[in-house]
């Protein structure tokens, strides 16, 4: 197929490009690079199946050629990203997702929608089932990107229902991996720059909210299932398996021989209490389910991380 790939040069979009090339499919990553990075795309630098296109797609865009998917994961994602940019965060949400659906609808072709278990907020039900209506603050500091999801799934549907357009919604829940940002503000890159370089680890609260973590290429397989798949409502996509923050942070330490003191702060605001993903409709739609343990994960994301600490040291 030829799938166009917006956000394609962020940290989950260019796992994917990796993962439809190697199938021997043709990508167009369109990228703005506002949070995105050219450097994530190196691996891929002589491969002639990927055109790489610095574009807004909140601004008028055109893609030449047939086109046999859009996967839009254009959005900045982490709490650093959204709060510091929460309008583009609001546009490409609404007039960027617009804009790949519109052209998913020219093309004729399939549409997948990368959203988010912030769509649940501070949730009240546990585990968080896709018919789930959610628990968030839309006026909060993180409503910028909750809503942005919201509402692109609301489009999405929109689009489906008005239009035919074979659409595909994944709730993406905590995904780590390599290429992750350093600073980028989420718990595991955070976590892991603190205990390799020996520094306080920061808890929020008193560490007893849970997170669930899955792989990047575990999240990668599930979004490629989900494209070529018959539902057209959410799916959740994340790993079950459930720990408390410090839990996590003790993990952390000891995974990477860190003598580095864990410290309290208080929680930011709206910061939800629990997640953890019911997949039971993943696992029955789509034969899907996390392969890769926490461990296995997370050897190759310290390495990486090491890595970007000596090249900045």
């Amino acid at each position: 197929m030829r799938i166009v790939v917006s956000g394609g040069a962020g940290f989950i979009g260019s796992h994917l490009c990796d993962r439809l090339l190697g199938d021997g499919n043709t990508v167009v990553v369109l990228d703005n690079l506002l949070t995105g990075n050219r450097g994530n795309l190196a691996q891929l630098k002589a491969e002639p199946r990927l055109c790489l296109v610095e574009q807004d797609i909140t601004q008028p865009l055109a893609v030449e050629g047939p086109v046999d998917c859009v996967a839009n994961l254009a959005s900045p994602a982490s709490p650093k990203d959204y709060l510091e940019y929460p309008i583009e965060t609001l546009d490409v949400g609404s007039a960027g997702t617009r804009r790949m659906l519109e052209l998913a609808l020219e093309k004729g072709a399939r549409f997948l929608l990368s959203s988010t278990s912030e769509c649940y907020g501070d949730p009240m039900v546990h585990p968080q089932v896709e018919t789930y209506w959610g628990n968030v603050n839309p006026v909060g500091p993180r409503s910028c990107y909750d809503e942005s999801k919201r509402f692109a799934e609301a489009l999405t549907m929109a689009y489906h229902r008005k239009y035919g357009i074979r659409t595909n919604i994944a709730r993406i829940f905590n995904t780590y991996g390599p290429r992750m940002k350093l600073n980028d503000g989420r718990v595991v890159p955070a976590f892991l720059d603190s205990a390799l370089r020996g520094e306080p680890i920061t808890v929020f609260g008193d560490g007893s909210q849970t997170r669930s973590f899955c792989y990047v290429s575990d999240l990668v397989d599930g979004l490629c299932r989900l494209m070529l798949s018959e539902e057209r409502y959410p799916v959740n996509l994340g790993n079950p398996c459930e720990m408390t923050i410090l839990e996590f942070a003790e993990y952390i330490r000891r995974m990477t021989g860190s003598r580095s003191e864990i410290v309290f702060e208080p929680l930011p605001v709206d910061d939800p209490q629990q997640r953890k993903p019911d997949i039971t409709k993943a696992r029955g739609v789509l034969g899907w389910e996390p392969q890769v343990s926490l461990e296995e994960g997370l050897r190759p994301t310290v390495e990486y991380f090491r890595g970007l600490q000596m090249a900045v040291a």
